[in-house]
């Protein structure tokens, strides 16, 4: 079974901070702590994830809740695994990712996402994913589109 990323605990319990700040200062929502008390075992024994199906219930919840608000997939619509390529150039993932996607765990989607992240190599993390946002090309200054 794949493994939580100690960057994505780090992300839920900002996540969940912003969402149920402390009244107090002092005490944190419960999903906070539950996620905590796994970040703080992760940190201890320099581990850089956990294992999904271990985890405890209550922060592997408050994980999933997060989870749920970030995106799906990284397919920007240009998929080069359709034209034979092993790797999309497009979003980056294996023709087996894009493949077995519906499949997979969320632990495994956010491996995924970590990976292509981290390559950095995909369209989706250059200009042309800018682009793509923006709908049209803008023209320049000296009259070209960019």
């Amino acid at each position: 079974m794949a493994g939580i990323h100690i960057t994505d605990i780090e992300s839920a319990i900002n996540w969940w901070r912003e969402r149920s700040p402390s009244v107090d200062g002092i005490q944190s929502c419960a999903q906070v702590s539950a996620l905590a008390e796994v970040y703080a075992l992760m940190v201890y024994y320099r581990e850089p994830s956990c294992d999904e199906a271990t985890m405890p219930a209550k922060a592997k919840q408050a994980w999933l809740d997060w989870y749920d608000t970030t995106p799906d997939t990284p397919c920007i619509a240009i998929c080069s695994t359709s034209q034979g390529d092993d790797i999309c150039k497009g979003c980056g993932r294996t023709f087996d990712e894009v493949q077995l996607w519906p499949e997979m765990t969320p632990s495994e989607k956010r491996g995924t996402w970590r990976r292509i992240t981290m390559e950095s190599s995909a369209w989706r993390f250059n200009r042309y994913s800018e682009r793509a946002r923006e709908g049209v090309a803008k023209p320049s200054t000296d009259g070209q589109t960019t």
